[in-house]
């Protein structure tokens, strides 16, 4: 691939505009460009994860889904265009249920919390979650028709079971929630 990028700065977006992938100059506020910056920083918040000790399926799985956001990035750079295709949804279904085959079942709420890299995927989750609201703002705006918002939801899915994946690996407890309405109801 040649140089896609000659210019980074080009002072275009000095007065709050910015350009989409279709040429069209929007506010930088505009719910499209906020759902794009979204996704962006899950990409980034992976990408801090990826700085971890991880195993390297774990690491070859979510460098697959950083390309994916970036594909999701580019279809919503790009109205109407769509690069998220089915097997990206296929692929975090078999990994949920792969990962969960391996842990043991939740009895109660946990909390964010054990090992760092378990703490990282905890912080991805909720940006995926803040991500997948953009996504269902910009659909009541705009069409949107893309399966962004069934692959953002699925992730955030895949990070919470990542996060209790890492915890376990590194033989270290989830933290469960105290509740002391719960507590109170065991003792009646």
């Amino acid at each position: 691939m040649g140089q896609r990028l000659t210019q980074i700065t080009t002072r275009t977006g000095d007065q709050g505009i910015t350009g989409l992938g279709n040429n069209e100059r929007v506010s930088k506020s505009h719910v499209r460009v906020h759902a794009m910056g979204e996704v962006d920083e899950l990409n980034s918040s992976i990408g801090l994860l990826l700085s971890e000790a991880l195993t390297p399926a774990d690491q070859g799985l979510l460098l697959e889904i950083q390309h994916e956001l970036f594909n999701l990035g580019g279809e919503l750079s790009i109205p109407g265009m769509q690069l998220l295709k089915d097997p990206s949804l296929a692929q975090l279904d078999a990994a949920i249920e792969s990962y969960l085959g391996h842990l043991p079942p939740l009895k109660e709420f946990i909390l964010p919390g054990g090992v760092r890299s378990s703490c990282l995927a905890h912080v991805c989750r909720t940006v995926a979650r803040r991500a997948e609201r953009s996504l269902v703002a910009l659909s009541t705006q705009e069409a949107y028709a893309g399966l962004g918002i069934r692959y953002l939801n699925r992730l955030s899915d895949f990070l919470f079971i990542l996060a209790r994946k890492l915890n376990r690996d590194a033989l270290t407890q989830d933290v469960y929630w105290k509740s002391e309405r719960l507590a109170n109801l065991d003792k009646n």
